[in-house]
């Protein structure tokens, strides 16, 4: 068994789309309208097959995100090496983002710097397990 794909809202998907593709190198679908509902989606696929749908729709609602709730916690994206981690952290950080932490090594062993990414979604980013 695989996860097929992970999804979340968001309010300017584009946006969103656009940062995954930018940072992370994801590559987008055309996207999905419902002509009917409203509803949007693009599919993002990034290296290694991993997917992420990210969906608006009309009337979402839109608490506020605790990086502490239940529920969604994290989106981890390994990048390489503790290099990369270090480089695409000072990059993010010059595009504005807030990095939370990092980069460090964990008690658990990774190497990491932790963001907030667009609509305040904690993004890890990681070193693989050959580049630890």
């Amino acid at each position: 068994m695989r996860i097929e794909h992970l999804a979340i809202y968001a309010r300017e998907p584009e946006f969103m789309r656009d940062f995954f593709s930018e940072f992370f190198g994801a590559v987008s679908d055309s996207g999905y309208r419902n002509p009917d509902t409203g509803f949007r989606s693009y599919f993002l696929t990034f290296d290694g097959g991993a997917r992420l749908e990210i969906m608006n729709r009309p009337l979402m609602t839109d608490a506020e995100k605790s990086p502490f709730r239940t529920g969604y916690a994290h989106m981890a994206l390994s990048v390489g090496d503790r290099q990369r981690v270090n480089e695409l952290t000072v990059e993010l950080r010059n595009a504005g983002y807030e990095i939370l932490s990092g980069p460090r090594v964990t008690g658990d062993g990774y190497y990491e710097s932790c963001l907030l990414g667009p609509e305040n979604i904690v993004i890890e980013l990681t070193a693989s397990s050959d580049g630890l």
